[in-house]
């Protein structure tokens, strides 16, 4: 690849990456409003994906249940993509498109919040999920591109539609913006801890 090529991919990314920010910077604001209700009600976030998006799903699980820039106590949020026993055993005994629907009947309650991830919109296990989350009056969350608008986004309380059909560069404005969700969230929570007196802990 020439530096001229890189420069391409790169200039695509930002164009891409500024045009998402400016659509949907407020609306990752809310969804952090939403997660925040969601711990300080003692309730958790599940998170499902396939492929680079299953990796974003353990990613953010990770940020929240150990810590993203400060120590502060540890956030129940789960990745309904590793249990290789519990995905298998459904896969086979079912079907693959009920993999995370039958883990949210199974582990989410109202007032938890469900963040689906699918670049095309098209995923069948995500949007069962969030189907089978809304019948349990689970807050759905979904991050898309532009092909998710039509059928991702009416499942969904609030959605983050990338401005792209490219699954890179998809991929990596969900990437930038799981980090900003999780650095807001955890700043309103340790500024919510230490107004109370309670510190990071």
């Amino acid at each position: 690849m020439t530096d001229k090529s890189i420069l391409t991919e790169l200039h695509d990314h930002q164009r891409v990456l500024g045009q998402t920010i400016s659509e949907s910077g407020q609306l990752v604001h809310r969804i952090a409003d939403a997660i925040c209700v969601c711990f300080d009600g003692g309730h958790k976030v599940l998170l499902c994906g396939n492929g680079g998006s299953a990796a974003d799903a353990q990613h953010v699980a990770a940020e929240f249940v150990n810590r993203f820039r400060n120590e502060r106590r540890g956030l129940p949020a789960l990745a309904l993509t590793t249990d290789t026993s519990v995905l298998t055993s459904i896969g086979n005994d079912s079907s693959f498109s009920e993999v995370f629907s039958r883990q949210v009947e199974a582990l989410a309650n109202a007032g938890d919040v469900l963040i689906g991830i699918s670049t095309s919109g098209r995923s069948a296990n995500v949007l069962a999920a969030l189907k089978t989350a809304r019948a349990l009056g689970v807050i759905t969350v979904g991050l898309t591109g532009e092909g998710g608008r039509e059928t991702m986004a009416p499942l969904c309380d609030e959605c983050v539609v990338v401005l792209s059909a490219d699954t890179a560069r998809t991929q990596e404005c969900h990437a930038f913006l799981l980090h900003v969700l999780c650095g807001i969230v955890e700043a309103r929570l340790l500024d919510a801890k230490a107004r109370s007196g309670g510190g990071a802990r």
